[in-house]
């Protein structure tokens, strides 16, 4: 009895661990981030970078299984030193490009972002924005429909005091 209930054990182990196996990688895909965001303000009477939580919305389309374009909506939290306080908003496209291994996606991504940043200061006010490059890397690994992500994505943004966040974030594939 011992050797067929192992047997059954190892079987279903080996089914649940080939589920990912069979995900899928291809289609619209929504989602959600969340991490650790650095932003800031460099404009004449500013000079600062903080750290703070900012998150992201995720929207994506994946043709093939090598390549994606996404759009997201980003919002860096607000990064504060002393009395100053700059608050950073973001919409970006990617182009990412897949390295598919086994149950896993590493992937680079480069694309554009549009950035306004709201700062603010004792009887002091700024309004910046502008386009830059964006650029990022990440590694995915899906659960049938679901993936799970960890990625870092940076604006180049000198105004901004260019930008990064780094994140953790799931996405589903919709067939």
């Amino acid at each position: 009895m011992q050797p067929r209930i192992l047997a059954i054990t190892t079987a279903l182990t080996l089914a649940g661990v080939a589920v990912p196996a069979f995900s899928v990688d291809k289609g619209f895909y929504l989602g959600a981030s969340l991490g650790q965001s650095e932003s800031g303000l460099r404009n004449g009477n500013f000079n600062f970078k903080d750290r703070n939580q900012g998150y992201k919305l995720i929207a994506g389309i994946r043709p093939l299984s090598l390549l994606a374009v996404e759009l997201n909506y980003v919002d860096l939290g607000t990064a504060s030193v002393g009395g100053a306080q700059a608050k950073t908003k973001a919409a970006d496209g990617f182009v990412l490009v897949f390295l598919p291994i086994p149950l896993v996606d590493v992937y680079g991504k480069l694309g554009y972002v549009s950035w306004k940043t709201d700062a603010s200061a004792p009887n002091l006010s700024l309004h910046s924005s502008g386009s830059d490059l964006a650029y990022g890397a990440g590694v995915q690994v899906h659960f049938t429909s679901l993936s799970a992500r960890l990625e870092y994505e940076a604006f180049d943004a000198q105004t901004a005091a260019k930008p990064t966040l780094l994140s953790l974030g799931v996405t589903f594939t919709f067939l």
